[in-house]
């Protein structure tokens, strides 16, 4: 586990080490309140991995596809089984990385059970900047 603290200007530092210790192929728990700069620690990402166009939350689409083998998902309003009949958990054998807004505890398990490659970054406030507690879930 590795704690960053970081302001919105300095979220490379998290970027970069999300780089060294992210597999190629992985599923990353994005967890925070409301507001907490997920979306935005997705877009600092896309744009270091050189995603061009708009990087926005997929609250009503549920999924954004970018280029680079970028994927975003947003679960707030969905369940577990929904999600698995609309077919989007087999989204996650594509190559790249899927950032999971929302996701609970049973799909993270599920999906570490299944073999995949899974992560947990969680963002919480801290003084004027956001902590971001990074881990292998395995």
């Amino acid at each position: 586990m590795k704690e960053i603290v970081a302001s919105e200007d300095e979220l490379n530092s998290v970027v970069e080490y999300l780089n060294k210790i992210v597999s190629k192929d992985a599923i990353v728990f994005l967890t925070g309140n409301l507001a907490a700069g997920k979306t935005t620690l997705t877009k600092a990402i896309a744009k270091a991995k050189g995603v061009e166009g708009e990087v926005t939350s997929p609250t009503f689409s549920l999924q954004q596809c970018y280029d680079k083998n970028l994927f975003h998902y947003d679960l707030y309003r969905i369940e577990n089984e929904e999600f698995m009949e609309l077919g989007l958990f087999e989204e996650f054998d594509r190559d790249g990385w899927h950032m999971v807004e929302w996701g609970d505890d049973r799909l993270k398990n599920f999906l570490i059970e299944a073999g995949y490659n899974v992560f947990t970054v969680s963002i919480i406030p801290f003084e004027e900047k956001r902590k971001y507690i990074i881990e292998k879930n395995s």
